[in-house]
């Protein structure tokens, strides 16, 4: 069942639009958990809206954290446009991210079995983060998003995912994420030691599909 709570985390708070905002949970209690996922909705969606999927995804033994932005949007302006027209909302929602790392890793659940997921903007801010942050996570499940920055932004990450598995999906329609975005999403994080399995659905849109839910599912049975 899902539950909403507000004003909880540990640690320092993340400055900026995002701060000690409310987040809902699903599934299994942290102190429970085999493993955790950080569900981020996309712009204009709720955490209400992402936890839907955790419902889908049927593996109720993973708990579940959905953190909800401000204004129901991580940052302002698309994910393509200069990366400083979308402070300071961009670092304000990196930041949650990290602040929910700490929280989960303080419940003894490790990196190794924490999954960083999103849809769309939450997509793009999941995979930006992973790419700034390199390390062994559980999984990263990108539906519709790709790294974030304009055109020939340098990707000067450095560090290693050291095998993390990481899915992208996309329509070859879809509006929003230029099928180039995602190429080059899948080069820089196999560049990062990432395990990549890009899918991409020919007449499909800005959504998800059962076989993306269904590859979601089943990453997930190696968890519980």
């Amino acid at each position: 069942m899902a539950s909403e709570q507000g004003g909880k985390r540990q640690g320092p708070l993340p400055a900026g639009p995002h701060p000690g905002g409310p987040m809902m949970t699903f599934g299994a209690p942290l102190a429970q958990a085999p493993a955790a996922m950080i569900l981020l909705h996309g712009r204009g969606a709720t955490a209400a809206n992402i936890l839907g999927l955790a419902r889908q995804f049927d593996r109720p033994e993973i708990a579940y954290l959905a953190p909800q932005a401000a204004g129901n949007s991580w940052y302002p302006f698309s994910f393509l446009a200069p990366l400083e027209a979308n402070e300071p909302g961009l670092s304000s929602a990196l930041a949650v991210i990290a602040n929910l790392l700490e929280e989960i890793g303080k419940h003894e659940i490790p990196l190794e079995k924490t999954l960083l997921a999103g849809f769309s903007q939450g997509a793009c801010l999941a995979l930006e983060f992973a790419a700034r942050n390199p390390r062994r996570y559980g999984a990263l499940i990108g539906l519709s998003g790709g790294l974030i920055g304009p055109p020939g932004t340098p990707r000067e990450y450095s560090g290693s995912l050291d095998g993390t598995p990481v899915f992208l999906g996309c329509g070859d329609q879809d509006s929003h994420i230029p099928l180039d975005r995602v190429e080059e999403t899948t080069h820089v994080l196999h560049g990062l030691h990432a395990q990549v399995t890009q899918r991409i659905y020919p007449g499909m849109g800005h959504a998800i599909n059962e076989d993306e839910l269904t590859f979601v599912q089943q990453l997930l049975e190696t968890f519980v």
